[in-house]
C-alpha cells in the first residue's frame, strides 16, 4: 500500500498594504495610521531601494512572516507605496493593520 507523505500548502491570502514612508528617521518604527495608510518611519535613506528594503523587513518582522512574502508594487521612488502581502492566516488589509497597530 502506498501512503503519501506529501503535504499540500494551506490556503494563502494576498492583499495590498498602503504605506506612507518617512525615510531618514532616527529609528525604524510603525507610527500608526495616517488616513488609509500605515505610516512607517525608517532610518534608511531613500536611495538605491534602501528604505524600501527596510520597510519590507520591518513589516515582515511585525507580522512574523518572511520578507519575501512582501513585495513592493508601486511607489518605488515615492513615499506613498503599495506593498502586496502574502500570508496564510491574515486574510485582509484590515487584519494586517489591526495586527500592526495594536
Amino acid at each position: 500500500m502506498f501512503i503519501s507523505t506529501h503535504t499540500y500548502p494551506s490556503s494563502v491570502h494576498t492583499f495590498p498594504l498602503h504605506i506612507k514612508a518617512v525615510p531618514g528617521a532616527k529609528q525604524d518604527q510603525i507610527a500608526g495610521l495616517l488616513g488609509d495608510r500605515l505610516k512607517v518611519r525608517i532610518s534608511a535613506p531613500p536611495e538605491n531601494g534602501k528604505a524600501n528594503k527596510a520597510i519590507q523587513a520591518l513589516i515582515a518582522k511585525a507580522l512574523d512572516i518572511k520578507p519575501n512574502d512582501i513585495t513592493l508594487d508601486s511607489g518605488h521612488s515615492n513615499p506613498l507605496k503599495t506593498f502586496t502581502i502574502t500570508h496564510p492566516t491574515l486574510t485582509s488589509t484590515q487584519a494586517a493593520l489591526d495586527h500592526l497597530t495594536t
